[in-house]
């Protein structure tokens, strides 16, 4: 009996032993998991950019806009000089918060009146849009107390009862906050980025596993083509499942869409291209059909849904991690839609977005084909 069970112990050990990439994934992969879980996922608000529309330009307007960044959640990125500006920074994202002091504002401070100043938060990202908002009237609240004290100090206790400041906030693209509003559009990314490459990837490994990609290298097909036949179904099949998403997100969840639909339409058609194209390039550099299913999820699904913006804000998170994010096709997927879906922008403000999918999926396309070629030779 031990005998047996130590002869099949010994198989086990030598197959693992022929198969060093997949306890490599094994041992590897839940360390990598552990530490971009732990370090991307993240509900705390740095350095959220802050935009100022100051009309008065007085002391006590600049001590409270100072207020802001001194408080080190807020970093002042953009000084307002006319009123279409606010729009322009909420739109392309530069800007999530902006505070807007109106011309009157030391004016009725001097004469102990109450003065109301007004924010503007991006709801793009609900969470977070609670928390800047938060973090805002928490500044100027403290503002007040300031002021309370030195009318105390100026008038007796008198004046205890003054309120200086009221804050007006107010939330653009996502006025009720809606968690779906945000998520919906954003699983299109991940959904797009984590099945099309999969279904490619085994579709390739499986040819090869059975010997079959053997008649394709003595064939006169030449590589591009090989590789554009394979995409172009599973292109169908994916943008077939983004249209269900669509629906089912407009009609079913109720979420808006403001913007362009042959602008969608065409976004996502290059971003089906672009997953599908991943999955045959990973295809492209495994024979054996678990390694490339472990290798198209570490390298699709994990990335698009922690460095995509999916759920949490890529400013939220470490520099080194947002440099990392550039990486990923799925954060300038889920950019277009939702600047198209939420905030009904068009092409003059994502052009750059839908420049890095063209190059992202052209690189992508290229080394596959280089990369089938080699095999081939």
């Amino acid at each position: 009996m031990r005998s047996l069970i130590g002869a099949v112990i010994w198989k086990e050990v030598r197959e693992i032993r022929r198969d060093p990439v997949t306890v490599s994934f094994a041992i590897i992969l839940p360390l990598l998991m552990l530490y971009l879980f732990g370090s991307a996922l993240s509900l705390d608000v740095k350095d959220a950019t802050l935009a100022v529309y100051d009309l008065d330009k007085s002391p006590a307007s600049r001590a409270l806009i100072d207020a802001f960044p001194h408080s080190g959640y807020f970093r002042r990125v953009h000084d307002i000089r006319a009123e279409t500006e606010i729009a322009q920074l909420l739109d392309r994202g530069n800007a999530r918060l902006v505070l807007v002091i109106p011309p009157d504002f030391s004016e009725k401070l001097a004469r102990g009146q109450t003065v109301g100043v007004q924010t503007l938060a991006d709801g793009s990202f609900p969470p977070t849009a609670m928390v800047v908002a938060g973090y805002a009237a928490a500044i100027v609240q403290n503002y007040n107390l300031e002021q309370l004290r030195k009318a105390v100090s100026a008038a007796g206790h008198g004046a205890a009862h003054l309120s200086p400041i009221d804050v007006d906030s107010r939330v653009w693209f996502n006025a009720a906050l809606k968690s779906v509003n945000y998520i919906v559009p954003g699983l299109l990314g991940v959904i797009l980025m984590a099945f099309p490459p999969l279904l490619t990837t085994l579709a390739v490994v499986r040819e090869k596993e059975t010997g079959s990609v053997q008649q394709i290298f003595v064939s006169p097909i030449r590589p591009y083509q090989f590789i554009a036949g394979k995409m172009i179904p599973y292109a169908v099949i994916a943008f077939m499942e983004m249209l269900m998403i669509l629906a089912a997100g407009v009609w079913w969840f109720q979420i808006p869409f403001r913007g362009s639909l042959p602008l969608f339409l065409g976004a996502t058609t290059l971003y089906v291209f672009c997953t599908v194209s991943l999955g045959l390039l990973i295809s492209s550099v495994t024979r054996s059909q678990l390694v490339a299913m472990l290798l198209a999820l570490l390298a699709t699904l994990m990335p698009s849904f922690l460095f995509s913006g999916f759920l949490f804000p890529i400013f939220t998170m470490p520099a080194m991690l947002q440099m990392y994010t550039y990486l990923f096709p799925a954060r300038y997927f889920i950019e277009i839609v939702r600047g198209i879906m939420m905030k009904g922008i068009g092409l003059e403000m994502l052009w750059p977005q839908f420049l890095m999918l063209v190059i992202y999926t052209a690189t992508v396309f290229t080394a596959t084909t280089l990369l089938f070629r080699k095999k081939v030779v």
